[in-house]
């Protein structure tokens, strides 16, 4: 079994996301739990209206997780999240591992407020202010 390194951007049903946020989240680990996924990093991206209504829905929450899964269970993922009441749409990105990593780093280090903000390529000690 080959476990491959996933990006998954959710639209959520932002209602239900304002309403309960842990009971949102919760159903989205418990998808990636049935599946055997080891999850990474996972955060709440964007929250606002629609490019177009998707459904009965005008707005909808990003939500965007990074995760570890066998790819034999890419269709059963896929399954589950049709079958939810709260996914809407999800969009599944496979990444080489190289990519994965500092991708997943950047995400956590945003949620706990550790970003870098230097500039790719610019040591600390040459950027002038």
């Amino acid at each position: 079994m080959a476990q491959h390194f996933y990006e998954c951007m959710f639209l959520l049903d932002s209602g239900r996301y304002a309403v309960n946020s842990r009971a949102t989240e919760d159903a989205l680990l418990e998808i990636l739990n049935r599946c055997n996924a080891e999850v990474v990093a996972r955060a709440p991206w964007q929250d606002g209206k629609l490019a177009y209504q998707i459904g009965n829905h005008k707005k909808g929450l990003h939500y965007l997780i990074y995760f570890k899964m066998d790819s034999a269970q890419v269709d059963e993922f896929g399954r589950l999240c049709k079958l939810s009441d709260v996914v809407v749409r999800q969009m599944l990105l496979n990444h080489p591992e190289k990519l994965f990593t500092p991708m997943a780093e950047a995400l956590s280090q945003h949620v706990t407020g550790q970003a870098d903000t230097t500039p790719m390529g610019v040591t600390p000690d040459k950027m002038s202010y």
